[in-house]
């Protein structure tokens, strides 16, 4: 059965589009980016200890993260390098900007003395902003 009317003499053709496949194409995009976003902005997992936090020190800028995993492996904004790689970087971070931000990620797994390690190469690169992140109680 066709909903079809007939049209009237000196009436104009009418164009409509189905915009319902579009409408479905433009949901699954959305349900897609929603699912996605959060394991592009922190590609490492790892469990964070839990504490009382204030403000990081990030102010309107992009913060640097420093992770470290459970395995004990060192991570710069996801990528993977050495102790002495990261001492270089960040140094030569330090050089351009001594106020670049430093965010510190352990995994809650890791020995303190893991932690403190990391901790100790950034404070030898001149990093004035740091801070190490947990999550809220």
């Amino acid at each position: 059965m066709s909903l079809r009317r007939r049209r009237t003499r000196g009436e104009k053709p009418k164009a409509t589009v189905d915009m319902t496949s579009l409408i479905d194409l433009t949901f699954l995009l959305l349900v897609t980016f929603i699912m996605t976003l959060p394991a592009l902005e922190q590609g490492i997992s790892i469990k964070l200890p839990q504490a009382k936090t204030d403000q990081l020190p990030t102010k309107d800028r992009k913060a640097n993260t420093v992770t470290i995993d459970a395995a004990n492996r060192i991570f710069l904004n996801n990528r993977e390098m050495t102790g002495e790689d990261l001492e270089r970087e960040l140094k030569s971070m330090a050089a351009e900007d001594p106020e670049v931000p430093v965010l510190v990620r352990g995994d809650e797994r890791l020995n303190y003395g893991d932690v403190m390690d990391v901790v100790k190469i950034v404070y030898k690169c001149n990093i004035r902003r740091m801070a190490l992140v947990t999550v809220e109680q």
